[in-house]
């Protein structure tokens, strides 16, 4: 995973009260398969999570791991969003965003693209064409965050945030590098602004290490295992690649790496985020996450009549062979 690669000798450490409480496991469930936009292959990560759990958190999917053919890369068409925010991390691979806001721009390894869709917008995500027609790698995450309420038909706003943008943490031992990708942890910021408090990170793990990491006791904790395997929580409970760990209570965050990984995946990589729960009525139906059904057909209604943006004149549309 070539989005993460640093020296750990050079980062500074995270710290952790010795005498926090450590999160307990309180459910692990597996991502199943799937499809999405026009047929890239999917893990669906919150699968079998209740809302509750997850708030302010709405959707999360991991793209990939995949490796195209020439004429296989995929993404998604133009379409519409209202009432949340998306945040797209790519972990390998190419990825060209553009939307009815004017935003847009092209994601590399390690960086993200942070869109507020707010009152509505428009946007396409889809590979550049030279990967189309080379093929190759693929590999990221997409996460749906809730907006609260009063801010749900806010202006839309588009943030570029690159690899460099990243804080870079490791453990006591040296054994981990911890990517600050939003909000913050330990006093480290990412780069990403959210209209909801909220952490997240990309955890990597040599083989046989573990890091504790602190917590604000006021968010939810959510971990998800891109590749490799380990355990999370006091009770080292086990974790393997598509699996989703929630963690409540405590003020800090145990994860381990297993002595020996696979061949695939030489350490242990883990997704981890967590936000201040809005505990507000929440319908999410299709591209929209409003608080009513009600908004929720105005929502539709609105995209037909236009008034969730225009395709721009220049739009780039996706690359065929």
């Amino acid at each position: 995973m070539a989005a993460i690669s640093a020296d750990p000798l050079t980062l500074p450490r995270v710290s952790v009260d010795p005498t926090a409480d450590q999160r307990t496991v309180t459910s692990i469930t597996t991502a199943p398969r799937g499809f999405e936009g026009e047929g890239f292959p999917v893990r669906r990560a919150f699968y079998g999570i209740g809302a509750a759990d997850l708030d302010p958190f709405i959707h999360m999917d991991q793209m990939g791991e995949v490796e195209y053919a020439p004429g296989e890369p995929k993404g998604t068409p133009w379409h519409p969003h209202r009432g949340f925010e998306t945040f797209t991390y790519l972990i390998d691979g190419k990825f060209i965003h553009q939307d009815s806001n004017g935003g847009g721009g092209l994601i590399l390894d390690g960086g993200t693209q942070y869109m507020t869709a707010g009152n509505g917008i428009l946007h396409i995500e889809t590979p550049p064409a030279e990967l189309v027609e080379s093929g190759g790698l693929f590999h990221g995450l997409q996460l749906w965050i809730n907006l609260p309420r009063d801010k749900k038909r806010i202006d839309p706003q588009y943030q570029d945030l690159q690899s460099a943008d990243s804080a870079l943490l490791t453990s006591a031992d040296g054994g981990a590098v911890l990517r600050v990708l939003a909000g913050e942890i330990d006093g480290h910021k990412g780069p990403g602004i959210s209209h909801t408090p909220l952490s997240i990170a990309h955890l990597t793990l040599a083989p046989g290490a573990q890091i504790d990491i602190p917590w604000s006791p006021s968010f939810n904790s959510i971990v998800y295992a891109l590749a490799g395997s380990g355990s999370v929580g006091v009770e080292q409970r086990p974790l393997a690649a598509g699996q989703t760990a929630l963690l409540q209570y405590g003020t800090a965050l145990r994860i381990a790496a297993a002595e020996k990984q696979e061949s695939r995946s030489p350490n242990f990589e883990l997704f981890i985020i967590g936000g201040e729960p809005l505990r507000e009525p929440v319908v999410a139906y299709g591209p929209f996450v409003m608080s009513t059904k009600a908004e929720i057909v105005e929502a539709f209604e609105d995209f037909q009549a236009g008034r969730l943006g225009v395709i721009p004149a220049d739009a780039i549309q996706p690359h065929r062979v």
